[in-house]
């Protein structure tokens, strides 16, 4: 049976907001604390096989009981939709500004 997740620890620097992202330590790092933005990188979690490398945008915010929060996001290059649950650390504000609809594809690089 195929591995569908790939543990992928690494810093990196968000590509929307500029700020130094740290390692989250106890899974895999998705997307940017501050900005809660991501890259199109992934086919399967971790696996950095897609060639989209759009960038990736909260679009909505949902409470999940056993996840915190479920942030979906939309690829400003390609339109997809992707699903990931939001870490520990995320800025809360931000959070809260994507779930009543404060944040939209306008407030982020293209």
């Amino acid at each position: 049976m195929e591995r569908l997740f790939t543990k992928k620890d690494d810093e990196f620097v968000c590509q929307n907001c500029g700020y130094n992202v740290p390692k989250l330590k106890y899974t895999s790092r998705d997307h940017c604390p501050k900005c809660l933005c991501s890259l199109h990188i992934d086919i399967n979690p971790g696996d950095r096989a897609n060639d989209c490398k759009g960038l990736l945008v909260p679009h909505s915010c949902t409470p999940s009981a056993k996840k915190g929060y479920v942030i979906t996001y939309k690829c400003t290059k390609c339109g997809k939709f992707h699903n990931n649950k939001s870490a520990d650390d995320d800025s809360k504000e931000a959070l809260f500004k994507v779930m009543n609809g404060s944040y939209n594809e306008n407030n982020y690089k293209k």
